[in-house]
């Protein structure tokens, strides 16, 4: 018989552990110190107990005449907190929406493993331990404290939204796992969710442009200064310099190495598959949001977005998602298997065939789309690959991507999604346990954000994140930027080092680029 039956109140509990031995033949002790530790802990989410009511207002225009870039280009400076995201596909009618998120009302941030912040509209930031906290029900009580009336546009549930990110310093929240520490230069904190204001939703499809404000009492409205900014013609840009040299973490040979050390864990048995990354840093002067703008041209991607946290800003272009969650639907996209593009389009769809018919991209992919059915089994029921090895042409790249999906129950909590899911396998290997754990010894720093997760999660249940590679972290004036490659047993070392730079080509090719758009 569960526990929770006999369980109404911490002092239930107590009363029960006095008379254990009378209690014992109707229940399982482990489930009884389960049950005990999550009623005792229920005190430190007593603060998310106050109910906040959002009401999400939207007006309609023509947006023929503006883009995406130009409006944030308008608000940036005037607001605080701002993102942008976009998609290079925006004219599929299914995936047809730019957002640009606005002045932060609410959110909650992990900086290390030991303390979280939380805030609150109209309330001063408030922080706490993490102590016997699981963080995914800590993440799950934040959101709930938001209750949203029903909205009368579809379109409006998306400001209804926690924007952000979880970085691969996440890992140890969600695993019994120890890594070293961050490495200062990269360090920022180790997940951070907000709610905006204001979301500015571009529909590229009917050139509609929705200005949505989630309403709170108590917080000022600004939506008539935010639509006289975007009226303004003047857009100001500021311009991109390098500063000195590019620098690795590692050198070739190094790199090589590790792959050879990778190869004898995977001989071994250890692992089936290893990813192995290495980093590169450029220091600049001027504005870092260039080099984005270079970054979606030279590279468009399904997911390309613009974080910026004042101290510290967050941009890329990335192929692949980490989760998405809808109509009760969850979604993993594996891509493994890696070709370079030659630039001549007949030489790329030889390329193609070849890939389809490599071994060892065959048989990494297929241990990904393996391992991605067992991270959504752990939530989901009726897993099933919709989509196997299909072959997408990026800019750089030839990738065989395939998709695998799970039916949700009704209140599944999206971040338990995410943390059975996270890393994706793609950015680990597999076993994914013991993938870790070499990543951890082998790779000489912290990843800090690479490997982590970006973009949205619902408060009615839904997500879209898309995995941080092909991703810039700017802070300090540095860019920093890492890629890796799938290692397995049968791994050509100076191939997979190939791979890796094939992976960076887009964003090197970005930063350069980025230097001669504003003179």
């Amino acid at each position: 018989m569960a526990l929770k039956l006999f369980v109404g109140s911490e002092a239930i509990v107590l009363l029960l552990i006095l008379q254990l031995e009378y209690y014992r033949k109707y229940i399982d002790f482990d489930d009884f110190v389960e049950v005990f530790f999550y009623v005792k802990n229920q005190k430190k989410y007593k603060m998310f107990s106050n109910k906040i009511h959002i009401k999400t207002t939207s007006r309609k225009s023509l947006g023929d005449l503006q883009t995406p870039m130009n409006i944030y280009l308008q608000i940036r400076d005037k607001f605080r907190d701002t993102i942008l995201l976009e998609s290079s596909d925006s004219k599929n009618i299914d995936n047809n929406f730019s957002f640009i998120a606005i002045n932060a009302i609410a959110g909650i941030e992990i900086k290390n493993l030991n303390e979280f912040e939380v805030k609150f509209p109209n309330e001063n930031p408030e922080k706490k331990t993490l102590e016997n906290i699981k963080v995914t029900d800590l993440l799950h009580h934040f959101s709930k404290a938001f209750v949203c009336e029903k909205t009368n546009d579809p379109i409006e549930e998306t400001a209804q939204s926690l924007f952000g990110y979880t970085s691969f310093e996440a890992v140890p929240l969600f695993e019994n796992i120890r890594f070293k520490s961050q490495s200062k230069e990269v360090e920022i904190p180790i997940l951070r969710y907000r709610l905006y204001q204001y979301v500015i939703a571009i529909n590229h499809f009917n050139d509609e442009m929705h200005f949505i404000e989630n309403q709170i009492d108590g917080v000022k409205s600004e939506m008539r200064l935010l639509q006289d900014l975007i009226k303004n013609k003047n857009t100001l840009v500021y311009p991109f310099e390098k500063d000195g040299y590019e620098t690795s973490n590692l050198t070739n040979e190094e790199y090589l190495e590790l792959v050879e050390k990778a190869q004898k864990h995977c001989r071994r048995g250890d692992v089936f598959q290893l990813v192995l990354s290495r980093r590169f840093e450029q220091k600049f002067k001027g504005d870092e949001f260039n080099v984005y703008r270079a970054l979606r041209n030279i590279n468009p991607s399904p997911y390309l977005f613009f974080f910026d946290y004042g101290n510290y800003k967050l941009f890329g272009s990335s192929p692949e998602s980490q989760l998405i969650i809808k109509n009760k639907k969850a979604i993993i996209h594996p891509i493994a298997g890696t070709f370079k593009r030659s630039g001549d389009f007949e030489t790329d769809l030889q390329s193609a065939e070849a890939l389809k018919k490599d071994p060892k991209e065959n048989a990494e992919h297929t241990m990904l789309v393996d391992l991605a059915r067992n991270d959504l089994g752990k939530l989901g029921k009726n897993v099933a690959v919709t989509k196997l090895k299909e072959i997408q042409l990026f800019s750089h790249v030839i990738h065989m991507v395939s998709e695998v999906v799970a039916d949700m129950e009704e209140n599944t909590n999206p971040f338990d999604v995410v943390s059975a899911t996270f890393p994706q396998g793609t950015l680990s290997g597999a076993p994914k346990y013991k993938a870790l754990e070499l990543i951890n010894e082998y790779e000489k720093d912290s990843r800090g954000y690479y490997g982590g997760c970006i973009g949205m999660v619902g408060l009615n249940g839904d997500c879209n994140q898309a995995i941080m590679i092909r991703t810039f972290l700017s802070k300090n004036n540095t860019l920093f930027y890492q890629a890796g490659a799938g290692l397995v047993a049968k791994s050509t070392p100076q191939n997979e080092l190939e791979e890796v730079n094939n992976k960076l080509n887009a964003l090197k090719k970005a930063v350069e680029k980025a230097e001669k758009l504003v003179k």
